[in-house]
């Protein structure tokens, strides 16, 4: 018996279906915006590019008085949070643009910059795989940046810089205690965008942390996230997005005194490394002593450390070594502390250094690859082969001989200024500068009367077969 036949179901339409679209949000709107002006901004020539940071620098030197008064009043209000105990004093000293030579240093970054050879375009690979087919792996922009970073406004200007000259587009968040610093950069640099062909748009600037949070699940318009800052800042941005993201999170720089150390040379090595910026993330955070001479090189350390008043925090061979140490001040028992297990994964940034013994070198190499942060470490030594050993067997970004690890950084390597320093293994390590906001694409293109088709060619009797021959060329001649 058959059953019986059932009528159609008629749907009526869904509610959903008759609303309006939402209205798109402000943060996706500021996405869109962004990747619409990298991609038109790939046909711009790269005199328009060098153009742009040249504005930009006349910008910055037009405004400089007020920048400076938007910072001081950020600095002011960053006093109070840390005498409430809200900010960390680190944070303050990074934001202070008044300081030292930072205003000189952002604006000589630039010029660096915009004088640097144009990453866009350069050929990597270039092959010859039949007679008129010719294949090239050329350097192009990455695409879209998210950079969030902490207290340092500077930094506005520094990726400013390094996504213009390298071809990609950027939304910038700081931290709210650099907000009025940093705003008053933006609107500087976008200023100076609009006296160029590149649009306005290519640099924005968020204030919000909601504001990154949204952006952070934009994956279709945002290429690349890039946080700098304080481990939970870019553990957060991890955890909180699919989109890559490249940077570290923590800076635990170390230095080793081999046992041939030259004492001058340690001592100069050591106090640069730890009092020359103590906030930084490449200043020493723990001092690794071989046990041949914790009673030699290491008390002509230790005094003058202390002397610049940098507490120590030892274990027991440095520590009784400094029972025998005589100074003039009552540093000794006011600045020299006991260690413990956990000040082997502290990042001070302040007046302040954990030291260690060890037997031997293999042990210091142990101990910093358990340790460190992978970001820049340093042997003190007079034995070459030992200097090699270290700098092949620490896993660091950075591995040193006989230089300060303050050394680690985008402007001191040549590379301008830097987008920031990447601890990771993949795509670019170390200061980030032009080169590591780059990435490639193939370009393939044949030259034959028919073109050329993958089906002429394999390993059967007939079939063509690939030429792969070296192309001495360092451009693409039909860009």
């Amino acid at each position: 018996m058959s059953s019986p036949t059932r009528s159609p179901t008629l749907r009526s339409p869904t509610r959903s279906s008759t609303l309006p679209p939402k209205p798109e949000s402000e943060q996706l709107k500021i996405a869109k915006a962004a990747k619409a002006a990298f991609q038109k901004s790939q046909l711009i020539p790269a005199s328009e590019r060098v153009k742009a940071l040249q504005e930009i620098r006349k910008g910055l030197d037009a405004a400089k008085d007020e920048i400076l008064a938007a910072n001081k009043r950020d600095v002011a209000a960053a006093e109070v949070d840390v005498r409430a105990g809200k900010m960390a004093e680190g944070l303050l000293k990074r934001l202070d643009m008044t300081k030292g030579d930072k205003w000189d240093s952002m604006l000589q970054g630039v010029t660096d910059v915009a004088e640097l050879p144009d990453p866009i375009g350069v050929v990597s690979y270039a092959k010859e795989l039949d007679d008129d087919l010719d294949l090239y792996r050329v350097s192009c922009p990455i695409g879209v940046l998210l950079v969030i970073f902490e207290a340092r406004p500077e930094v506005v200007v520094n990726i400013a810089t390094l996504a213009i000259k390298s071809g990609n587009a950027a939304i910038l968040k700081g931290g709210k205690e650099s907000n009025e610093t940093a705003q008053l950069l933006s609107k500087v640099i976008q200023t100076a965008l609009s006296r160029t062909t590149i649009p306005s748009d290519y640099i924005q600037a968020i204030q919000t942390r909601s504001e990154v949070l949204a952006l952070l699940q934009l994956d279709e318009y945002i290429d690349l996230v890039i946080p700098r800052g304080s481990n939970l800042l870019v553990k957060s941005i991890q955890n909180a997005t699919k989109i890559p993201v490249m940077g570290h999170a923590d800076g635990i720089c170390h230095v080793y005194l081999d046992e041939t150390a030259d004492i001058e040379k340690a001592v100069r090595v050591v106090v640069d490394s730890k009092i020359d910026y103590p906030a930084a993330c490449n200043s020493v955070e723990t001092l690794i002593v071989n046990e041949k001479v914790v009673n030699t090189v290491w008390p002509a350390v230790a005094k003058a450390l202390l002397e610049k008043n940098v507490e120590l925090f030892c274990d027991s061979p440095t520590l009784f070594a400094l029972s025998k140490l005589t100074l003039t001040s009552n540093n000794l028992s006011n600045h020299i502390h006991p260690s413990s297990p956990d000040s082997y994964g502290k990042e001070y940034l302040s007046l302040s250094l954990s030291v260690v013994t060890v037997d031997s070198l293999l042990t210091a190499m142990r101990h910093i690859n358990a340790h460190s942060s992978h970001h820049t470490d340093c042997i003190v030594t007079e034995d070459e082969q030992a200097g090699a050993t270290f700098c092949k067997g620490v896993d660091s970004a950075g591995t040193f001989i006989n230089a300060s690890t303050r050394f680690a950084d985008g402007y001191r390597y040549g590379f301008g200024t830097e987008v920031g320093i990447s601890t990771g293994r993949i795509h670019a390590r170390g200061p980030v500068g032009l080169d590591g906001l780059e990435t490639y694409k193939y370009m393939l293109r044949s030259k034959a009367e028919k073109g050329h088709i993958v089906s002429e060619f394999g390993a059967a009797e007939g079939k063509k077969k690939f030429k792969h021959a070296t192309i001495d060329t360092k451009s693409v001649p039909f860009l």
